[in-house]
């Protein structure tokens, strides 16, 4: 064999190889997704990021059992991954799994799809109403997710009741936060209180501190120590998705109200950030691409939603 001819034989095995290993770390690149906003389909509610860096939201669609999904959102493409579900609310991704709030039980979808039962609706102490949103814990091992109670009691004609009206005086207190640990064992971390009447969103904190918003009340909480205790209250109403970023601030959303708030780490300053959607479900927090990534469920769109001043 000629030299020249075996120098191009090794280039060329070289540059298969190269070609092999780019082609892998592209499949698991955290590149940010840069084709927002989306349509993802009817009634979108919660986003993560789960294998591979790409999407994954909540669709709940009709209101019949079952038609429920969860879809991926790849670059422009958006496609059904998970099946059966029927009112799948706030979805997480943990030990490799993502796990998703289908109103009374929790459901673990594994890379492939395939759904199964993490915790029915007999493995919590007080029989769920509306399970909602889900927070992975500091330890990365299991979730939190909140039991919203007496959700179909909050509104009225015109929306959620006045805070100084008799119905809402006479909301019962119902609503609560469990934890799951990855094999199923369900544990009651916040029992009822009229702080959080209606409890949706549920995050954890720089300092593992639990973020609670109270959808009715309108109450951001800290939960720590045993300890709930009210950062701002009242003027989030409809709060839905709460997280920390790095910086100490505050995000929360608001469905009913339809924006986006910025909040200072001691509660002293409340900013909107971004409003003017149809409704702002369950985002998901980037920080370090310094965005949130936003379903409006009434839009049927996913917005990303930055978060610089």
């Amino acid at each position: 064999m000629k030299l020249q001819t075996f120098k191009f034989l090794i280039l060329s095995i070289i540059l298969s190889i190269s070609a092999l290993l780019w082609t892998g770390c592209s499949c698991d690149s955290e590149i940010p997704n840069l084709h927002f906003p989306i349509e993802v389909g009817e009634r979108p509610e919660s986003i993560t990021k789960g294998w591979g860096g790409n999407y994954f939201v909540t669709v709940m669609n009709g209101k019949e059992d079952g038609d429920g999904v969860v879809k991926i959102i790849q670059g422009e493409s958006v496609s059904v991954f998970a099946t059966g579900l029927s009112e799948p609310k706030g979805i997480a991704f943990v030990n490799d799994q993502l796990v998703v709030t289908d109103i009374k039980q929790v459901i673990a979808i594994d890379s492939k799809g395939n759904t199964s039962v993490l915790a029915g609706s007999d493995a919590f102490q007080y029989p769920p109403s509306y399970l909602n949103d889900v927070s992975v814990d500091a330890d990365e091992t299991g979730v939190y997710v909140t039991d919203m109670g007496a959700n179909t009691k909050m509104r009225g004609p015109d929306g959620l009741w006045p805070l100084d009206s008799p119905e809402a005086a006479a909301m019962p207190i119902e609503g609560r936060v469990y934890h799951i640990t990855m094999d199923g064992k369900v544990s009651l971390i916040v029992d009822a209180n009229s702080l959080m009447t209606n409890p949706n969103g549920v995050g954890v904190g720089n300092d593992g501190q639990l973020l609670i918003g109270a959808f009715f009340k309108g109450n951001l909480l800290i939960y720590k120590d045993g300890e709930l205790s009210v950062l701002v209250a009242d003027q989030l109403r409809g709060a839905d998705a709460v997280e920390q970023g790095d910086d100490g601030n505050y995000y929360v959303s608001s469905w009913s109200q339809a924006k986006v708030w910025k909040i200072s780490e001691d509660g002293s300053s409340v900013s909107v950030l971004k409003d003017g959607f149809q409704s702002a479900a369950d985002f998901y927090l980037e920080y370090n691409y310094e965005r949130l990534l936003l379903p409006d469920m009434l839009a049927g769109m996913v917005y990303d939603v930055s978060i610089k001043d």
